[in-house]
């Protein structure tokens, strides 16, 4: 369970608008300004941002992020996940694995982009039922 991740990118300005443009679909808005780093999350009315992007240190001479990070966001359908490789690609992303079933576990679709500093996002339905569990009550 995450509560929150920071990938650490070359251009600020390029990554936002890529994140801006990627996880749209996702349902995922700029929530935190914590200058120079923005937190993304749910637009769910709450303050809470679980992925945040930071600016590489300007000191460590060095323009390239390590290690490369990999992250896995829960998508609603397998649209959601359709929809969300389709706008990576088209905000400057890299396929690296087109929607569709993975044979990690029955019922898992997925789709897998590499964001403009080369890190490894990726769009999962749920395939276990946790998050219809925990997030549609009748409550």
């Amino acid at each position: 369970m995450l509560d929150h991740i920071t990938l650490h990118v070359t251009d600020i300005n390029r990554s936002i608008t890529f994140y801006s443009q990627a996880l749209a679909p996702l349902g995922y808005i700029i929530k935190a300004h914590h200058e120079p780093t923005i937190g993304f999350g749910a637009s769910d009315g709450t303050p809470h941002a679980d992925l945040y992007i930071s600016p590489t240190d300007p000191t460590s001479n060095t323009t390239t992020p390590t290690p490369v990070t990999h992250i896995a966001l829960l998508a609603p359908s397998q649209q959601a996940v359709q929809a969300f490789h389709a706008a990576a690609l088209a905000a400057g992303g890299q396929d690296n694995g087109a929607p569709g079933p993975r044979p990690y576990h029955p019922g898992y679709y997925s789709a897998f982009v590499l964001d403009p500093d080369g890190n490894n996002i990726e769009a999962v339905v749920d395939w276990s039922g946790w998050y219809t569990r925990t997030t549609h009550t009748d409550n």
